[in-house]
Order: structure tokens, then C-alpha cells, then sequence
């Protein structure tokens, strides 16, 4: 039996004042997760007091246990958990709990396979990984329901848990079952209300799709039917169902919770920090969302020890994308050491797990959690590190930079001053990114060529705002964009009439918008305008989009700014600008040479500028948004690549990814709290003003 759901669509989180929560003073909170679960009984108070011994202040418990507190349908054991968090209190240590809907039982799976989730081939998975329990079924959401009643009735006014992790790293996994297939028919009827609206939106004249009823509607198949054969309206929709669809879960589990446990406790979930699925914005009932980031998993990033310092663009993305969506966020599992699932899995360069801790806590994180304390013996991720090895007690590289980390921040809280302000010069750089998932979910189904990176492409202009030491959020739609004084507006293909006077009203207002190719070119529904490429924003932009080219990944295509050229083969567009509009830069070779590539205009009391072309090392790019911001009065920095410095709290803090030392240039009167000025590769500083 399926279950019908009324779908929630597009709405932005709504924080339970969750600043009160994490006292400023505090800076950041710490904690592990452990699985005691895993571990003989005997062992546990040795773990448990390890835990404390390090500095940790949470232990995180419970998330796939489902199976030791419920061992047979309706029969509920929380002995053992209770012990444990005996131990907790015993050792001075909160509990962050955890609802276990991510691991099923196995015999749920065994008595009741339709609670699980269907693959494209429409076979039933089997138990034994995580995020394979079907949440459109009724049955499942009923067991899930009265274990979480419990869990809620047991824990919820417990003083020592501090708060609640719902699921893990929610996936809005594709289901194909029939519960899915139901809910996916209810979400379009709820929708289009009817089905010539359905039809009009998704375009199902061609190819003869046309629909005459909702209850021949199916989700669509791309393994079955071919990438010809895919709809991508359709597809589009199926991915806001599914965002939709997850969103909904976990507020339906956050609705339980409310009705029992304490104001004080919080309720969080732990989103993957590349995270394509799920779209944390569409959740209304948790108090802020969370990151698991593991920024080395097998690629070589910058320089020779890049491969042992990790993807700076982890932590870099995820540490403002998920603080823009509830006002508060962290880090719930922070990568200990070498993983399971890497292409090859290194030994970190010394410091490693220091350098993302800092980089997490440097862009407001105001938790900082690992996974996991133990490294385990057995099963699928024997070889996934823990901050303690496999003896047991001896704590592991990873483990001995939370040490570091965390005796570090306990010093710096004594430096914290209550009502630091920004400096001038960092809020007069203020920057926002306008990014969100629809945008991704369309362009990436399209890329048009094989050299386009959908996930990447948002994430180089945080780079280069990062470089000048610019603050930036990544937002969306409904944010107050008069907070920032540079709006950029990557490849942002969805739009509509009030989103482009919003943009319009922004500038007018004295904002500088920075838009790019690939944005505005369709509606909301993915149909391409009647009327040139871009056309709703032609005025906007003060010039025509007459033409998109993208070259062989061979062929080689220049630009030319000023005296300065610039290489590209990804993406142009060929503009046409209008006579108030100054075009500042053109193609100087193919049959269009001498098309603009760049142009700007003044509107209002702000500024647009449109950048028409991704040149291969993003130089044209970096150089345009340096003279923007310099035109504006905003000073900015030239840090290298891999290098990040941020402020918060009153506190500078700079991280080095990459493989040279750095020397930073700070006042004479600065005061080095943590590490030196010259940053090694991993290296970590901070200092006061």
C-alpha cells in the first residue's frame, strides 16, 4: 500500500533560533561518533572514557543500531543504550542521538520486502547497506514512526542529549516501486492539477508521449527507454519529487520528535557535502542542516602532496552552502584518515585532519564531528580509519589532529570576544553565489559537451572570490541579496519574470551583479523562451545572445581583453551589446572574430556584467571580477590557489592546501594565537587583530 503525500515544494529551512544552541563563546562544539553496538560490552567504558580523555564534548549514537533496539517486530531494547549513555554522563559527555531510519532490520526485509526500495530494473533491494528503505511506503514509514515514538519517549527529556541526527546522509535515492510510482502520480496531480497542464509542461506532443490521464503516467526510465528516449521535463520533475519526497521524511520525522522531546535538544540531519539528491532547502520542520565531508578519496588536486592534502573544494562549498540554509551549521563527519572507497586511498600528509577541521570551523562551522572513533574489524568498512586504530586505544594520525585541534580551540576560547565586528575591509567585499540544485539537475541532464562540469563550474568563481578574501554565502532565491555588494550568478538556466526584477532591482539598488553564460536561457519548467537565447534578460544585460558555440576538446578558441588573451574550448557566447553597453572583451579567432565575449553596464546605482565565455584556467574570469570589485571600491586580496583566509569571531584564520609554504602578510600588531606565518603544506594559522 502506497502512501499519499501532499509534497511540500521549494521551501527554505526554518531555524528554531538555532544560534541558541552553540553559545558564541564556545566557537565549536566537538564530538565522535561510536557504535558500541560493534564493540563487546567489557569495552565500552574503556571507549567511553578514551572519548573524554581526548577532549571530545558529544558522542554521537545510535544511527544503525535499528536492529539492537528493536530486535523483533514491536519488541523494544534500549538496556544497552541506556548503559552507554550512562557512561556518557559518567564522563562528563553530551549525547547527539540518532533515529535509525538509514539501516533497516532484517526482518523487515525478510517479512515485508515492499518496505524496501525498487531499482530501475524494478528488482526489490536487498538488506545490508543503508538508504534502501522505500519512504513513499506506508508500512516502512509505519515502522519507522514507532521507533522514533520510542526513541523520543526514552530520550527526549533525557538532560544529556543535546540533540537529534535524523537518518544518515539522506539520499533521495530513485525508487521505482509502486508506492513511488503512486506518490510520483500524486506529486504531478498536486502539481499541474490537470493533465493537459502536465502535458503542456512536459512537452509530450513529441515523440507521441501524450498523456490522457494521470494514472498512465509512469517515472521516468533512462535505463529503459535510452537517453534519447528521456524526457527531461519529466526527468526534472523526477528529481523534485525525490528531493520532495526526502525533504517530506525527514520532516515527518522531526514532527514526531517535536511532540516529545525538550526545547533544548535540536534536530539536525548530515547531508553529503557534494550533495546532488537531496535539497536541504526543502526541508521546514529541522533546526539547521549539516555536511560529511571527506575530502580525499583518490585525486590529485594541487601539487605534488595535493593527493595527501585532500580537495580543498570539499569543505570549501558545503561549509557555505549549508550555513546559507539554516544560519548555522558544521561539520558531522569529518574524514578521520584513509577511506574505504577512493580510487586509492593515501596516507595523509601529517596535519591533514587539523587543516579541515580549521578550514570547517574558519567559515562558521559551529560543530565539528568524525567518523568514527574506532576503526572497525570487519564488514564492508574495515579499511575506513577511525581516530583510534584497530588496537583499540591507540589513537591514529587522524585522531592525535583532533587532539591538536581540539586543545587548540580550547585556547582560543579564552581569546573569544563577545560582539566582534566584521572588518570594514572584508564587509566591503561581501559576496553571495546564486546556486541551487534545479539548476543542476537541468544543465547537468543537458551539458551540450562532454567538457562541461555542472558541480565545478559555481565552485571555481567561490574560488576566486575566496582568493581575494571576500566572504561569500552561497544562497538562494529568497535570500536578501541587498546584504551583499556582488551578486554572481553562475550558469543559473531556470528563471522567470520575478526572479529576473529581482536580479534588475538588485542592481538598480547599487548592487554589482555578476551573471554567466548558461543563465536565464529557459523557464522553470526547462522549455527554452520563444524568442532569442536568453531573451528575458537581453535588457538586463544590455546585449543579445545571438549565438553558442563549443569547440573539440582539441580545437583552441582565444578571447582578448584589453592586451591580455585568454584560451578557451568549452563554452561561448557570441554577444551583441547595445550601444550604452561596454563590451570588454572579444573573440579573436573562428569565423566570429571580433564578437563580444564580456560586456558590462551601469544600471541604476549598481553595475551588470555579463561573462559570455568559461575560458580553460577561469584567468578572464578571475581578471574581470577583480576590476569589478576594484571599481567599486572594494579592496581585495591575491591569495594562490589552495590558500584560504577567513574571519569569524574576531579571529583570522588561514588554511594551506597546497603544496608550497605560504608566507602571510598580517599587521605588526597582529597576535599569533595558533601556528606561524609561514604556512607549510597542511599548515594552520591564527591570529588577532
Amino acid at each position: 500500500m502506497a502512501l499519499m503525500l501532499i509534497m511540500i515544494s521549494g521551501i527554505t529551512v526554518k531555524s528554531q533560533n538555532a544560534n541558541s544552541y552553540f553559545p558564541d563563546k564556545n566557537l565549536v562544539t566537538t564530538g565522535i561518533y561510536y557504535y558500541p553496538e560493534q564493540w563487546n560490552e567489557n569495552q565500552w567504558e574503556r571507549d567511553i572514557k578514551k572519548i573524554a580523555d581526548m577532549g571530545y564534548e558529544f558522542v554521537h549514537l545510535a544511527e544503525f543500531a535499528w536492529y539492537k533496539m528493536e530486535p523483533e517486530e514491536g519488541k523494544f531494547d534500549f538496556a544497552w543504550l541506556d548503559k552507554v549513555v550512562d557512561l556518557c554522563v559518567k564522563n562528563n559527555l553530551k549525547v547527539l542521538m540518532c533515529t535509525p531510519s538509514a539501516t533497516t532490520p532484517t526482518w523487515m526485509r525478510v517479512n515485508y520486502p515492499e518496505t524496501f526500495i525498487m531499482n530501475s530494473q524494478y528488482i526489490r533491494a536487498e538488506n545490508g547497506t543503508r538508504g534502501l528503505g522505500s519512504i513513499t511506503n506506508a508500512k516502512y514509514r509505519k515502522f519507522v514512526e514507532k521507533i522514533v515514538i520510542e526513541m523520543a519517549k526514552r530520550y527526549g527529556q533525557n538532560k544529556n542529549v543535546i540533540g537529534w541526527q535524523l537518518d544518515n546522509e539522506p539520499p533521495a535515492i530513485s525508487d521505482y516501486s509502486p508506492s513511488s510510482q503512486e506518490a510520483f502520480r500524486q506529486w504531478l496531480k498536486n502539481k499541474y492539477k490537470t493533465i493537459d497542464t502536465l502535458n503542456m509542461e512536459w512537452g509530450t506532443a513529441f515523440w507521441s508521449q501524450w498523456f490522457t490521464s494521470f494514472d498512465q503516467v509512469i517515472i521516468p526510465n533512462p535505463d529503459l527507454v535510452g537517453w534519447w528516449g528521456n524526457n527531461p521535463h519529466a526527468l526534472l520533475d523526477f528529481k523534485r519529487y525525490l528531493a520532495d519526497m526526502q525533504a517530506e521524511f525527514l520532516d515527518f520525522q522531526a514532527d514526531i520528535l517535536r511532540n516529545s522531546i525538550s526545547k533544548g535538544q535540536y534536530i539536525t540531519t548530515n547531508y553529503t557535502a557534494v550533495c546532488t539528491g537531496s535539497d536541504p532547502r526543502r526541508t521546514k520542520k529541522m533546526d539547521f542542516a549539516t555536511y560529511t565531508a571527506y575530502p580525499n578519496g583518490g585525486s590529485d588536486n594541487i601539487g605534488e602532496l595535493g593527493f595527501r592534502l585532500g580537495n580543498s573544494k570539499v569543505v570549501l562549498f558545503a561549509a557555505e552552502y549549508y550555513k546559507s540554509v539554516g544560519g548555522v551549521s558544521g561539520v558531522m563527519e569529518m574524514q578521520p584518515g584513509p577511506v574505504n572507497w577512493g580510487s586509492y586511498n593515501p596516507l595523509l600528509m601529517p596535519g591533514t585532519v587539523r587543516l579541515w577541521l580549521y578550514h570547517s570551523f574558519a567559515a562558521g562551522g559551529k560543530l565539528a564531528c568524525s567518523y568514527r572513533f574506532r576503526q572497525v574489524l570487519y564488514s564492508s568498512e574495515q579499511y575506513h580509519a577511525g581516530v583510534i586504530q584497530t588496537d583499540g586505544v591507540t589513537p591514529s594520525q587522524g585522531g592525535e589532529d583532533y587532539i591538536q585541534f581540539i586543545k587548540e580551540i580550547k585556547e582560543l576560547r579564552k581569546q573569544y570576544k563577545p560582539n566582534a565586528k566584521m572588518p570594514q575591509k572584508l564587509a566591503a567585499r561581501s559576496t553571495a553565489i546564486l546556486w541551487n540544485l534545479e539548476n543542476y539537475w537541468s544543465v547537468e541532464r543537458q551539458k551540450q559537451t562532454f567538457q562541461w562540469d555542472t558541480w565545478n563550474y559555481p565552485i571555481k568563481f567561490l574560488e576566486m572570490t575566496k582568493s581575494f578574501g571576500a566572504p561569500t554565502d552561497v544562497i538562494s532565491e529568497t535570500a536578501d541579496f541587498s546584504k551583499y555588494k556582488f551578486l554572481i550568478v553562475p550558469a543559473y538556466e531556470l528563471a522567470d519574470a520575478a526572479l529576473i526584477k529581482k536580479w534588475n532591482d538588485y542592481a538598480t539598488n547599487g548592487g554589482h551583479l555578476i551573471i554567466t553564460c548558461r543563465t536565464a536561457t529557459k523557464d522553470r519548467a526547462g522549455h527554452f523562451w520563444e524568442g532569442e537565447c536568453a531573451a528575458p534578460i537581453s535588457n538586463l544585460i544590455g546585449a543579445h545572445v545571438k549565438a553558442t558555440d563549443m569547440l573539440s576538446g582539441s580545437a583552441k578558441g582565444e578571447v582578448l581583453m584589453k592586451s591580455s588573451h585568454y584560451g578557451w574550448n568549452n563554452w561561448a557566447d557570441l554577444l551583441e551589446a547595445n550601444k550604452d553597453t561596454e563590451v570588454l572583451a572579444a573573440y579573436t579567432n573562428q569565423f566570429y572574430k571580433g564578437k563580444a565575449a564580456v560586456v558590462k553596464r551601469k544600471l541604476g546605482k549598481g553595475t551588470v556584467t555579463y561573462i559570455g565565455v568559461d575560458t580553460d584556467d577561469s584567468k578572464l574570469e578571475k581578471d574581470i571580477l577583480q576590476e569589478i570589485y576594484a571599481k567599486a571600491g572594494a579592496a581585495t586580496e591575491d591569495y594562490p590557489e589552495g590558500i584560504y583566509v577567513y574571519w569569524r569571531d574576531g579571529f583570522y584564520i588561514a588554511v594551506n592546501y597546497s603544496s608550497n609554504d605560504y608566507t602571510l602578510t598580517i599587521p605588526a600588531n597582529s597576535k599569533v594565537l595558533v601556528g606561524e606565518k609561514t604556512l607549510k603544506p597542511a599548515g594552520v594559522l591564527v591570529w588577532s587583530e
